[in-house]
């Protein structure tokens, strides 16, 4: 099945997808011709090592810039200069972020007791339940790509999405609301799934997964509690200019990033259900791309095709790994856009993708994104009465 509506231009999109008159002379949809085994021999040995002291250096690295500006901010403690602390502390949170979601992911050490204290330091510091978390992120590893089984910003069913009322869909698909959802899915999920990252009896969790989704809920519950003591013992105002502005902007950074990893390519990419997903053909369907001098920040999470395939590798690791496997993914891997300093060419895509990527076929086992021209349109109630003349 060849992708509908690519984005891409008349002549070619710099990626190897070539466009003759309308036709995709490479469709990314097509099984791959190499598997899963012949990716994974091409990355060198010293990739798949974790050294715990490099991946603690990096933590230290963050803790420290992490202080530092709430101490120069609550110092300073300029209106001019809040702003600018808010975006340069937000995007630290995110870096935080990062660095648990390793702890997750085992990349960060081999220990599991390391990886696990370290990874609910991190995540509870910025009230992410770090067991529920991970493990639901495991299951988006796991099933990345597949309409039904996915579970970060999966498409909706044109079914479920016709069902959507028009302030829902109005939040999901309006700039910029969509990148502040993130508390909310921890919540709830996201349209059409049900369950809790707190619930430890959520549809989410095994049995057997209970008790650490438990522990994790009650760290996060007492950063709740540190943060609400902190309001009472220094005011409400300086615990918002110093923890909750910074949280809101990691909020952005985490939403906007996660969504462009599987979204808002310049050529459509597809969705699978069925026997035409495989761990492999979901993962090629995820996107890398360049966040300028944030890359360093956010520890080269914008390498994320090989991460998804491979995420025992650790971070710094993967722009090495990735350069190795190019020449086996060939025209599979697309070459993420050149960034400036800052990534501001990044907005386009995410604004052009919701603009356009709504929902997918209830029916065939690979699928592209469908636009709803009508997207924000009030219907008439059926039991409204006429104007009479």
């Amino acid at each position: 099945m060849s992708p509908p509506n690519s984005m891409a231009n008349a002549n070619g999109d710099g990626n190897g997808v070539l466009m003759n008159g309308g036709r995709v002379d490479f469709d990314p949809s097509e099984a791959p011709p190499f598997k899963i085994a012949d990716i994974r021999a091409a990355i060198p040995p010293h990739c798949w090592v974790k050294n715990p002291w490099r991946s603690m250096s990096y933590v230290l690295r963050d803790a420290i810039v992490v202080l530092g500006f709430a101490f120069a901010a609550a110092k300073l403690d300029n209106w001019a200069l809040w702003p600018l602390y808010w975006v340069a502390q937000g995007t630290m949170f995110w870096a935080i972020f990062v660095l648990g979601h390793d702890c997750g992911h085992g990349s960060f050490s081999d220990s599991r007791m390391l990886n696990n204290v370290v990874g609910h330091i991190l995540h509870s510091s910025i009230l992410v339940p770090y067991h529920g978390w991970r493990i639901s992120h495991k299951t988006h590893h796991q099933n990345h790509g597949n309409v039904e089984k996915d579970e970060s910003w999966v498409p909706l069913p044109e079914k479920v999405y016709k069902e959507l009322d028009t302030s829902t869909k109005f939040m999901r698909f309006t700039i910029p609301l969509p990148m502040f959802a993130y508390p909310v899915y921890l919540w709830r999920r996201s349209p059409g799934k049900k369950g809790s990252h707190f619930n430890p009896y959520s549809d989410l969790f095994a049995p057997h997964e209970r008790q650490a989704v438990l522990i994790s809920t009650l760290c996060w519950t007492s950063m709740v509690l540190l943060l609400l003591y902190s309001s009472f013992l220094f005011g409400f105002l300086p615990v918002l200019k110093i923890y909750g502005l910074p949280y809101l902007i990691f909020v952005a950074w985490l939403d906007m990033v996660t969504y462009l990893h599987h979204h808002g390519y310049e050529q459509k990419l597809p969705w699978y259900r069925g026997k035409e997903w495989s761990y492999l053909r979901g993962g090629l369907t995820t996107v890398d791309r360049d966040y300028g001098i944030i890359n360093n920040i956010h520890h080269d999470i914008g390498t994320h095709v090989i991460h998804h395939l491979f995420p025992q590798i650790p971070h710094y690791h993967l722009i090495e790994a990735t350069k190795a496997a190019k020449p086996v993914l060939g025209k599979y891997y697309r070459e993420p856009k050149k960034s400036g300093a800052f990534p501001w060419h990044l907005f386009g895509y995410l604004v052009r993708s919701l603009g356009e990527d709504h929902y997918v076929s209830d029916t065939g086992e690979v699928v592209f994104y469908q636009s709803d021209p009508e997207i924000f349109t009030f219907s008439k109630p059926n039991n409204a009465k006429p104007k009479s003349n």
